[in-house]
Order: C-alpha cells, then sequence, then structure tokens
C-alpha cells in the first residue's frame, strides 16, 4: 500500500489545491494529508515531517537554505488580494483607489489577518495616508477563517481582506466578495511547491501531477493564474 503524501501548505491555494488532490487520489489511488497554515507560522516550523511545502517563495529561500527542502521550487501561480462584506449589506466602491479610500473611512470596521495579506495591506494604508485614521477600527486576526467569521457575524458595512481564492470558495459562508483590489495596487503573492529532503516517492509522483495540463487547469479555474 503506497504511503500517506503529507503537504504544509498556506490557505490561500486551498481552493485549487483540494481539487488537484482530488484527481491525484482518483489516478494514483494515494491518500494526501494537508495542514494549512499562514505563511509566518510555515516559516517557523522546524519539524521535517511533511513531504511537500506550499508557499510564498521567500519562505521557501528561506527553508532551502537550510537544508530542508530538496531540488527547486515549482512555481502554482499567482493570487490577488480582494475585499468582502457580510451577506446582505450593500456592496462598496471599490473600483478606484480613491473610492477605495473613502469606503475605508466611511467603514464601521477593517478586518485582515496578520500573514502575507495583512501585511500588505498595512502597508498599502500607510502608502494611502490613512493609516492612523483606520487604526482605531482595524482588527487584526490570526489567520483569513478568524477573518470571515468576524465579517460574517458583523453588522454595517464593516469591511474585510483576504485571497481573491479564499474569499469567493467562501460565498456559502456568510460572506460576499465584493471584488480585487484596484489593479495600480493590486497585490499578488506567487505561491510554489517544494519537496523536502525526506519526502517519499509518491510525492516525487505529486509534484510531477502538479506540472500537468489538468492540474494547471483546475488551480486556474480556483483563482490562481
Amino acid at each position: 500500500m503506497a504511503p500517506n503524501i503529507r503537504i504544509l501548505s498556506t490557505g490561500a491555494v486551498k481552493p485549487g489545491l483540494t481539487k488537484v488532490i482530488e484527481g491525484f487520489e482518483r489516478e494514483q489511488h494515494s491518500k494526501v494529508l494537508v495542514d494549512f497554515a499562514t505563511a509566518p507560522a510555515i516559516a517557523k516550523r522546524n519539524d521535517e515531517s511533511f513531504d511537500i511545502v506550499i508557499a510564498p517563495r521567500d519562505p521557501l529561500k528561506t527553508a532551502k537554505s537550510t537544508g530542508k527542502l530538496s531540488g527547486e521550487s515549482m512555481l502554482l501561480g499567482r493570487i490577488g488580494v480582494g475585499v468582502m462584506v457580510r451577506d446582505g449589506a450593500v456592496l462598496p466602491k471599490i473600483a478606484t483607489i480613491e473610492e477605495l479610500k473613502k469606503t475605508l473611512l466611511n467603514s464601521e470596521a477593517i478586518v485582515f489577518n496578520q500573514a502575507s495579506t495583512g501585511l500588505y495591506i498595512d502597508n498599502l494604508f500607510k502608502q494611502l495616508g490613512i493609516a492612523a485614521q483606520l487604526e482605531p477600527k482595524i482588527t487584526r486576526c490570526s489567520d483569513f477563517a478568524a477573518v470571515r467569521a468576524r465579517i460574517a457575524g458583523g453588522h454595517g458595512n464593516a469591511i474585510g481582506f483576504g485571497a481573491t481564492t479564499v474569499i469567493v470558495e467562501s460565498g456559502d459562508k456568510g460572506v460576499t466578495f465584493a471584488g480585487p483590489l484596484p489593479e495600480e495596487i493590486q497585490n499578488y503573492t506567487s505561491y510554489a511547491a517544494a519537496l523536502m529532503t525526506n519526502a517519499n516517492d509518491q510525492a516525487a509522483a505529486f509534484m510531477d501531477y502538479l506540472a500537468t495540463a489538468s492540474a494547471k487547469s483546475l488551480l486556474k479555474s480556483a483563482g490562481i493564474d
């Protein structure tokens, strides 16, 4: 019986990765187990119990420098930042930078995570010159699930930020995708996969599967370009 494949992955790629795993398991009759975490949490992991790591490229470069990764990483695609509101709320105007600024200044609450998306949003507010005005109503959550829960369970015109992929996937969980950030200030994070040095042969087969046209199509359909 083939050994299980264990993957440590950032949550932003979950919608597409889940579909790829389902296809691989059907074809290869292997079991893939995934542990999702934020990019900062992945960077701090010291155990080597996983076969594959999927993360933004910077954490992977750090891991490779320590000798934990085998070979070059494989690019999966990039994901942008989006805006969400609770179901039933009026969709905010965010098509331009000025519209986004006005929406944020008029919002009752602003919620984002403490991972890649949140770090970018914090810096963006400073660049837009509205960080000090927004700070009193900002909540920084540990991960996207906590952000989603606050927005879904909130009221008024609260604004939430997250990777576009996971916002769209959460359409049945009390939040509505309002749209991506304006292109001029959009931030794309590129995600890649890499084998751990102690990975089993089945993990190598999964990496090969990630490079197939069918896998790439599934990732793209989930918003990972």
